[in-house]
């Protein structure tokens, strides 16, 4: 059978970027952008999106381009024979069921908040009562599982529909809604008083940050960052190069999903940052900044209802357009290895993601007590993806692309280069075979070792 394509440019670039954008960069980006120094990390983690990110993603997105698959049948139709990389491709599904477990969750969290600001929750909530309406949310997990089961079951009621009609449809309009969603929450903030000063932390690269944060822990915040943002390295990005055509390169449609990912990231920050310092709030709160910071914001501001509202109703379509990406990677994934209809594909997984996100949950209540290493679910699931899986599976599609014991350089560089548009040039072979895996493995050494 064919395989099913996108309509349009715009709906794949879109729905791509939407992949990427997502809570890496909404909620992650600013916190970890404000406990690291500001404008410096800005700095660093644009230079590593160019050098690391850009580079990898076009290796995901040939290898679905090149073979029509998902990561799996993708890596049987490329490697050599009886090489055995495709083992790999097991491991980045099993990720992105590991990923949906936790994500479906926080997704839920945005749902959630902006249905308490819509419907007049947080009216008369004194500042410090902020906290506890996120402990009153966490500790109760009837409402967490109502806000979590919205999220997965829309979220494969719009895959149910295929590329076209179903993923490609939502997320156009989802993503030119939260477009606008993000300028016009940045330029209330911007407008704030004494805003500046919250523009000059974030924009402003600080040197004496250096010596505050440390420059090792500026660097490797920022090359964790850009993976996790990107969702490289578990074949979340592969999927969509198996839909593409062949008419445009692949350096020139990374360029394009990264831009867009990074301005969702930047102008988040644009919302955050000068809101911060306009009511006198520390930046650097870590994750807390969006359910409790924030919210404290949004009480004191005028129309601070309607524009909490609108913050986390932009904050759940970041999400959600995430959730649905993924969600088509593990259902396309089942239909080429199991021979699945898209139907059944889609019956079996929501009801596995409905059962499976109930630990981390649960984690925040009546599994409270469970912890290892001193993380708590969320955030067991959230260190096995995010520092073990993602740099791993990128080293592994790297070396997969760039040598002749996989698919090899040649055939990746003609993959990219098919098409109009920006080609890359043989002279990089040199830097993707030896400068990039030791990025690479300074991110997973760094995040390891961190933990």
């Amino acid at each position: 059978m064919e395989r099913e394509g996108f309509k349009s440019r715009l709906g794949f670039i879109l729905v791509s970027a939407g992949c990427a954008i997502g809570i890496g960069n909404v909620w992650k980006f600013p916190y970890v952008a404000g406990q690291n120094g500001g404008g410096l990390f800005v700095l660093v983690y644009l230079l590593f999106l160019a050098i690391m990110g850009i580079p990898i993603l076009t290796m995901e997105l040939s290898l679905g381009r090149a073979s029509r698959k998902s990561i799996v049948q993708a890596y049987k139709k490329l490697e050599p024979k009886g090489s055995r990389w495709h083992i790999h491709g097991w491991f980045s599904l099993a990720g992105n069921y590991l990923l949906m477990m936790f994500y479906t969750s926080v997704s839920g969290w945005m749902v959630d908040y902006g249905w308490k600001f819509a419907t007049g929750g947080f009216s008369g909530v004194s500042a410090e009562g902020a906290d506890k309406v996120l402990s009153d949310m966490l500790s109760n997990p009837i409402e967490l599982t109502i806000f979590m089961a919205i999220t997965v079951i829309l979220g494969f009621a719009v895959c149910a529909g295929g590329v076209k009609n179903g993923l490609e449809r939502v997320s156009k309009w989802m993503m030119i809604a939260l477009l606008l969603l993000i300028v016009v929450l940045a330029v209330n903030s911007v407008f704030l008083e004494n805003s500046v000063e919250g523009l000059r932390f974030y924009l402003m690269p600080d040197f004496s940050s250096i010596e505050k944060v440390g420059l090792f822990n500026i660097v490797s915040a920022a090359m964790s960052q850009a993976f996790f943002t990107l969702s490289l390295g578990i074949g979340s990005m592969q999927v969509f190069g198996s839909y593409m055509s062949k008419d445009n390169t692949l350096a020139g449609e990374a360029i394009r999903i990264t831009v867009l990912d990074t301005f969702v990231a930047i102008m988040s920050g644009l919302i955050i940052f000068p809101a911060c310092f306009s009511f006198g709030v520390e930046p650097t709160q870590g994750p807390s900044l969006i359910f409790v910071t924030l919210p404290k914001i949004f009480i004191n501001m005028p129309a601070g209802r309607l524009w909490g509202t609108l913050f986390f109703l932009f904050m759940s379509f970041a999400s959600f357009s995430t959730l649905t990406a993924v969600f088509e990677n593990i259902i396309s994934s089942c239909m080429d290895n199991f021979g699945w209809s898209r139907k059944k594909s889609t019956l079996i997984n929501c009801v596995f993601m409905l059962v499976m996100s109930m630990p981390c949950l649960l984690g925040f209540n009546v599994l409270s007590g469970v912890q290892l290493f001193g993380l708590d679910i969320l955030g067991m699931e959230d260190f096995i993806v995010s520092k073990l899986l993602l740099p791993l599976g990128s080293l592994i599609i790297l070396l997969f692309c760039s040598f002749r014991f996989g698919w090899g350089f040649d055939n990746y560089l003609k993959e990219a280069n098919t098409g109009s548009g920006m080609k890359l040039p043989k002279a990089l072979a040199p830097y993707f075979k030896y400068v990039l895996p030791l990025l690479l493995l300074f991110v997973f050494v760094t995040g390891f070792i961190q933990q």
